[in-house]
């Protein structure tokens, strides 16, 4: 109660209410707009909830068959929240959706204690509005988890090199490593940032810095890998198989699928394209990865799409009813949808640039140079709003302070975190042919809103001190607003909206950028203008981002890839698109689900498909029944041979089984199958009897195959094999 009297409401605490609740709005606001997200993982927190064995080892499914090809800890926060507030989309995304609003706070309180509140507050409010940071809080990936996680890490390293206390440099590591077991490897693109920052410090003498960060590195490895660890101890009868590996050890998962394969320094080592976790690889220009995508949202339309490249390695999507491969079209944000021209051909429509949407499969599959993240593809509207300032600022507030040795003060240690930990990853996402897509970059978008929090207030200051360096600030809103408006313009005549905000950005932005630069060279005492003229300023280059954030909170992302942006309004809804979100049940798999349910006896599984794509998620979530994915995420993995196969059908324990489905090592469990199965009619367990023209000329008997998911799959019963048997 003492506290609660003393407490008083200053324009410092306002301000920074305000820019929560604007978090809080833009995070939580219509949050299960889109249903479950990215249905593999929400499947597998389902699973999670079902038993302590399935929360440890993050299993897919309810019987522990295989698991999720990511580490444990963003998906157990996960199950912990449904099981709190009851499973829902809601109740799953809520996690993300609250790092984000305190990522906010954590943000706000770094800057403010080495740059003030000013820079605390305009760093706050651009993380805030920053379009893909909002996108992965309303999602229920977990990379916003795994961003929290580094924040507060990097409070404990100030306070490490301030003090030069090894235990706060310990606690700070220790985080990290908690932060591997998020997102595993990606935690550590902000290691060299802080072993920089730690080492420059002149608190203890340099013998020191080494021996604390050799102690602190042991407890990061100690952290970071204990749950591998204990996972491969645990023997593999006792456990599921590990996803997406090759050998079924997490060790083998986090150095292949999650290590090199990110870099670009291997091939996929689950014999799959790269990707995992809903995530798509793109096609090469040759082609050659153009054979397997997958529909991961919410949508209804679960299964995999075999897609063959054309001529020109290009995508092509299933045959349409009239037998015509319709090429896959998108907007900027990348969301496929097949479509046909006004001839009834296949079209490719593309969002800016004519990028068809290739940016949302993976931001690799444009072109490596300084320029990719500033040009018409998926990535800019995604992070680089504010990127001008946070850079041209750096340099300025590294000028005020006389950035150099000794690095003795906390502005000083600041500037090194936030840029050691920019630079590499603006270098890596910009140069990098590894695997990543557009919502991986809100790994950026902390330091990108530290810097331009910092760089607004030093350019601000050496305004007021004339002279030469006064240059900076007038030059820096330019700059940012000229970048502005080329995003803006990429959306010109596809978006009505860009068209206002670019004459927002001209006349806030770059009136006031005029007015600072007249007011500079007629070197009159008129603060207030000047401050009114920043201000206004700071209100241009806010609004396209907010806006472009605020686009989350009415339409559908796509489950598998979040972006939030003028794209999603381009691509004029997300519903039916590949990957989108909508949770709106097809009516082909309700009624295989009812089907399933009615003939259900003892099976252990309910169905048996070639991958965890297709209905396999669906089903885990609309039900309460165990599906078995042959062969994992990608269908590639080798988790049970053709004998043990055969036990389970010889016990009772498997009945129906979806054949059809990406993935290559169960091709001879789905061959027998086929041999000694009996199919299942679809008009018994689909409401869709469309046959494409191209089959029905190979096999007039194609009548009993579905259209499942965008592929042809059969159902097939493998009763009478089990009663032949006993």
């Amino acid at each position: 109660m003492e506290k609660l009297k003393n407490f008083k409401l200053t324009k410092e605490k306002i301000m920074l209410g305000l820019i929560l609740i604007l978090s809080c709005i833009l995070n939580f606001t219509n949050l299960s707009i889109d249903g479950y997200a990215n249905e593999y993982y929400a499947a597998g927190v389902k699973s999670m909830t079902t038993s302590l064995k399935n929360f440890f080892f993050v299993a897919f499914d309810p019987t522990g068959f295989v698991t999720i090809d990511k580490p444990p800890l963003g998906f157990m926060i996960q199950a912990i929240s449904a099981k709190i507030f009851g499973y829902s989309g809601w109740s799953i995304i809520f996690p993300q959706a609250l790092a984000g609003v305190i990522s906010v706070g954590v943000i706000y309180y770094l800057v403010k204690r080495s740059f003030g509140t000013a820079a605390g507050l305009i760093s706050a409010l651009a993380l805030a509005v920053t379009p893909v940071f909002v996108a992965v809080s309303r999602n229920n990936t977990c990379d916003n988890l795994l961003v929290l996680a580094l924040l507060l890490a990097c409070v404990a390293l100030t306070k490490a090199a301030e003090k030069g206390k090894l235990s706060y440099l310990l606690m700070s590591l220790a985080i990290v490593g908690i932060g591997f077991n998020i997102k595993m490897l990606q935690a550590y693109m902000v290691v060299p940032a802080i072993y920089l920052t730690y080492l420059i410090s002149r608190t203890v003498s340099v013998k020191k810095r080494i021996v604390h960060l050799i102690l602190s590195t042991v407890v990061l490895v100690v952290v970071s890998f204990s749950w591998a660890f204990v996972v491969d101890l645990v023997p593999t009868s006792s456990r599921p198989y590990v996803g997406s590996s090759t050998n079924n050890t997490e060790m083998e998962l986090i150095i292949g699928h999650n290590g090199l394969e990110r870099l670009g320094l291997s091939g996929s080592s689950s014999g799959g394209p790269s990707g995992g976790g809903g995530e798509m690889q793109p096609p090469g220009q040759d082609g050659s990865n153009s054979e397997m995508m997958q529909n991961q949202g919410s949508n209804g339309n679960m299964g995999e799409i075999q897609i063959p490249p054309d001529q020109d390695g290009d995508m092509q999507t299933p045959p349409d009813e009239s037998g015509e491969n319709s090429q896959m079209q998108g907007g900027p944000g990348g969301q496929f949808r097949g479509s046909q021209g006004e001839d009834g051909k296949g079209s490719r429509e593309g969002g800016p640039g004519g990028q068809g949407g290739s940016g949302q499969m993976g931001g690799q599959d444009t072109p490596a140079s300084l320029t990719r993240l500033f040009s018409n593809n998926s990535l800019s509207d995604q992070i680089i709003w504010l990127f001008p300032i946070a850079f041209i600022g750096f340099i300025a507030a590294a000028i005020q302070e006389k950035l150099k040795f000794p690095i003795d003060n906390r502005r000083k240690q600041a500037l090194v975190l936030w840029f050691a930990w920019l630079l590499p990853e603006f270098i890596y996402f910009s140069f990098t042919t590894g695997l990543f897509h557009p919502y991986y970059l809100t790994m950026l978008s902390a330091p990108i809103a530290a810097l331009f929090g910092i760089g607004t207030v030093s350019m601000w200051n050496l305004y007021k001190e004339g002279g030469w360096k006064s240059w900076f600030l007038p030059g820096a809103l330019a700059v940012n607003g000229g970048v502005q408006v080329l995003l803006l313009s990429y959306y010109y005549s596809t978006v009505s909206i860009a068209k206002i905000l670019m004459i927002a950005v001209a006349a806030l932005g770059f009136i006031s950028s005029i007015g600072l630069t007249i007011l500079n060279l007629m070197k009159k005492d008129t603060m207030k203008f000047k401050k009114i003229l920043i201000t206004t300023a700071l209100i241009g280059l806010f609004i396209s981002p907010a806006v472009c954030s605020a686009t989350a909170i009415f339409k559908e992302m796509a489950g598998s890839f979040p972006s939030a942006g003028l794209s999603l309004m381009s691509n004029k809804g997300q519903k039916g698109q590949m990957g989108g979100a909508s949770h709106e049940s097809s009516g082909s798999t309700s009624k295989l689900i009812e089907f399933l349910q009615k003939n259900k006896t003892n099976e252990k599984y309910i169905l048996v498909t070639s991958s965890t794509n297709g209905s396999a998620s669906e089903i885990i979530i609309k039900t309460d029944e165990s599906v078995m994915a042959l062969g994992g995420f990608f269908g590639t993995d080798k988790v049970i041979t053709l004998d043990e196969f055969k036990e389970l059908a010889k016990n009772g324990e498997i009945r129906y089984v979806m054949t059809g489905g990406q993935g290559g090592n169960s091709s001879d469990i789905m061959n027998w199958v086929q041999e000694v199965g009996t199919k299942v009619d679809s008009s018994e367990w689909s409401d869709s009897n469309k046959v494409s023209n191209e089959l029905k000329a190979e096999d007039e008997s194609s009548q009993n195959n579905h259209r499942f998911g965008g592929m042809e799959g059969s159902l097939y019963d493998l009763k009478s094999f089990t009663d032949s048997q006993n």
